[in-house]
């Protein structure tokens, strides 16, 4: 499968739309990097679609989500981050992880509950949270969409250094394999089990972007 490049300015459910053109369904893969400043400014999918962002820790996601999803995200670094703004600072983030992950799923639950669109911060080694997530999409007539970040290793060390927190090199090797196994497999147009679509991201296309929301 080719992977598409045609300059775009919006994904509408799984197609983008173009200026003074009718929507024409899209390519299952959409690739958005190198395209030197002619990035889309939004991407807007269907009323009952669920949206997973993933790609390497400091790849810019949360930042991304931050921005372009105010409010409709569930992001598990927020729900670290308040854990961490009640815990003691010398507190190792190990010894409370379970409960960060729990609080993580149960509010990703009640997002799900209310049948609206929903983009999920997904680091990208928990394969079974798509599998649930695509779940949920098929039981409520929708799609799941998968934005990949691709930056290089350096890049998104870089970003962990400005965030503050940075991974052990035993886990970001391991998020390195993953995304590197995903990434390679959306190249050849094989997407995750239940994926009904995915858009291929540099740090420039997600900087760039400014809205993801669900329409319709």
């Amino acid at each position: 499968m080719t992977v598409n490049r045609t300059p775009a300015y919006a994904t509408v459910s799984t197609g983008i739309a173009v200026p003074g053109q009718r929507p024409a369904p899209a390519p299952r893969v959409r690739d958005l990097r190198d395209r030197a400043g002619r990035s889309p400014r939004a991407l807007l999918f269907g009323p009952a679609d669920l949206v997973v962002i993933t790609g390497l820790p400091g790849s810019g996601k949360s930042t991304l989500m931050r921005r372009a999803v105010p409010g409709r995200g569930i992001d598990s670094q927020d729900t670290r981050d308040r854990f961490a703004a009640r815990l003691p600072r010398l507190l190792p983030y190990a010894l409370y992880r379970p409960l960060v992950r729990l609080a993580h799923y149960a509010g990703l639950h009640r997002a799900l509950r209310t049948g609206q669109g929903v983009v999920v911060h997904d680091c990208g080694t928990q394969p079974w949270v798509r599998a649930w997530l695509a779940r949920e999409a098929r039981r409520r007539g929708g799609t799941l969409h998968l934005l990949l970040l691709d930056v290089t290793p350096g890049t998104a060390r870089a970003g962990q250094r400005e965030r503050g927190r940075g991974v052990s090199r035993y886990a970001f090797g391991r998020h390195r394999r993953t995304t590197a196994r995903l990434l390679g497999a959306v190249e050849r147009g094989e997407l995750p089990a239940g994926c009904g679509s995915a858009v291929l991201l540099d740090r420039a296309a997600a900087d760039a972007l400014r809205r993801i929301a669900f329409t319709g």
